[in-house]
């Protein structure tokens, strides 16, 4: 059962009736494999599906969206199937959502609220939680007449006309009032997480954000990389909370991978906006991770929404490895379909192993690439400038001399002030006795 964010505490919703759109700006097909998203969406709230009816849009109206003949339809189709809620995959204007529910005497939400609700769900964290309460109340504020008429159908319109206005302008101080409280909150949060990022960045290991689609083994890749042990089900948006790992690498190469939230279709602004804290791990990682299922026929929509969103983050530029999951259960269709979309992606698989040697080794190459190249011959005294230079950077080649640990590697310029009194030329390694 699930209470929406507009329906009166006594109220509960169980069974939906679902109606997606295919408008003529949309690529055939891609309707309904927005609607098969939004049913996965509902029953993740626990809700019966009734039915699901695809509608071909021509024209928007301005009052249902749809042509009244159609909205009728739907009606009397919700009804015989005692369905207690509509649920449009297309957002609905508040307006929209009011006309709705007078024309049917049935709650009526669109898809953003459906999300909002499961990752309501899904938070856990004082951040993740402070995020999606803000995201709930900026969706709730222009609604809130909405909310008022569900009132007083239940309590009776008789004498609440004056008293209902002023109620309403209550709730509208109110919100506004918790609006301001929560980005305060939010504000303290994003201080702590910059305090402890600053705190990591003093030993300046390299990073990388696993993103992508939900539900596309981001979790489960962390886990095979780290053993971090976090949440791994099939199930969309099973984890909103960042978690950042560290990966041994060779050469004591350390690397912190952080999973974040999964990426969807007509992902909510403001929910993108109150994530900007959890997504700030992508906009300062030095490298991403982009996953995709493989399995997945919509690989190439999940694709372009994670794409789209790095956009809105201004981390499109950002250097990226793409992965394609779930390779152990491709078929040769998906494999071509993956080389077609991304040629240089690797195919790995997260539940068996498959392929991550190699995902290290690019993440490996990323790192030197970012790095300057650099020549040392450190003296056998200070091994605590070798033992450092394994940590924050990424060592060629190494090789005793007498007159020192001989060097070649590449180095963050931020560590200058260790290695700087060691630097020296090139120079090409002496022939070893079996040589000569």
């Amino acid at each position: 059962m699930a209470d929406f964010l507009d329906t009166p505490a006594s109220t509960k919703l169980e069974r939906a009736f679902l109606v997606g759109v295919q408008t003529h700006d949309m690529t055939p097909g891609e309707g309904a494999e927005l609607l098969s998203e939004l049913k996965e969406l509902v029953e993740n709230l626990k809700l019966t599906v009734t039915q699901t009816l695809l509608v071909n849009l021509r024209t928007p109206t301005p009052a249902l969206l749809l042509g009244s003949g159609k909205a009728q339809e739907i009606v009397d189709l919700a009804k015989a199937d005692g369905a207690d809620v509509i649920v449009f995959d297309e957002a609905l204007s508040p307006a929209q959502q009011r006309n709705w529910e007078e024309l049917s005497g049935l709650a009526v939400i669109d898809r953003q609220e459906v999300i909002l609700e499961v990752f309501a769900d899904r938070a856990h964290t004082r951040e993740a939680v402070l995020q999606v309460a803000l995201a709930r109340m900026e969706y709730s504020l222009p609604r809130l007449t909405r909310a008022w008429t569900h009132l007083s159908r239940q309590r009776g319109k008789g004498a609440m006309g004056g008293e209902g206005e002023t109620q309403l302008e209550q709730d509208r101080r109110i919100v506004r009032d918790r609006i301001v409280r929560l980005k305060e909150e939010l504000a303290e949060v994003r201080q702590q997480r910059s305090t402890q990022r600053r705190r990591r960045q003093r030993v300046p290991v390299p990073t990388a954000a696993i993103v992508g689609y939900t539900n596309a083994g981001k979790s489960s890749l962390l886990n095979a990389l780290t053993g971090a042990g976090v949440l791994a089900v099939d199930k969309l948006f099973a984890t909103l909370d960042p978690t950042t790992r560290q990966l041994q690498l060779r050469g004591n190469q350390k690397l912190l991978v952080t999973d974040t939230v999964g990426f969807i279709r007509r992902l909510p602004h403001g929910l993108v906006e109150a994530f900007k804290a959890t997504l700030e791990e992508v906009v300062v990682a030095d490298f991403l991770i982009h996953v995709l299922d493989v399995t997945n026929p919509n690989v190439a929509h999940h694709h372009e929404t994670t794409l789209s969103v790095l956009r809105e983050l201004g981390a499109d530029d950002k250097r990226t490895l793409t992965v394609f999951n779930k390779i152990d259960a491709a078929d040769p269709v998906a494999r071509q379909r993956a080389h077609h979309l991304a040629p240089d992606g690797l195919l790995l698989s997260a539940r068996t192993g498959e392929g991550l040697d190699l995902l290290i080794d690019r993440c490996v190459e990323l790192i030197a690439d970012s790095l300057g190249a650099t020549t040392l011959l450190v003296p056998h005294e200070r091994y605590d400038v070798v033992a450092r230079l394994h940590e924050v950077g990424h060592v060629q080649h190494e090789e005793q001399r007498d007159d020192g640990v001989y060097i070649q590697g590449r180095f963050p310029a931020s560590q200058a002030s260790v290695f700087a009194p060691f630097v020296v030329e090139p120079s090409p390694t002496p022939a070893t006795p079996a040589d000569e």
